[in-house]
């Protein structure tokens, strides 16, 4: 019977001691949906500049600069918009090397 009571009376304790301890803080600065946030800011952006710029190179009959720039700004924006494409584009080189 004593043997009970004191189990119990230390399982009380560890209950306690548990509830009393605080909860750790978080160190550093939680950056969790930062790149959808700059993403959703600079999209519309980059879209009217990239749209003004090319209006400008074909209204001024430069088509060669005006092709140049749509290549970059698509490689640009498939960057910007699918970052991960790099590392699947990245793994799928190197699978067809032969590298792991």
């Amino acid at each position: 019977m004593l043997k009970t009571v004191l189990m119990q009376s230390v399982d009380v304790v560890n209950a306690a001691a548990a509830a009393a301890s605080p909860t750790p803080v978080p160190t550093g600065i939680n950056t969790e949906g930062l790149a959808n946030l700059l993403r959703s800011v600079f999209a519309p952006l980059f879209l009217v500049i990239v749209s003004l710029v090319a209006l400008f190179f074909l209204f001024t009959r430069e088509i060669t600069r005006f092709v140049q720039f749509i290549l970059l700004a698509i490689a640009i924006g498939v960057i910007f918009y699918a970052p991960n494409i790099i590392e699947v584009t990245a793994r799928a080189i190197a699978g067809a090397l032969g590298i792991r």
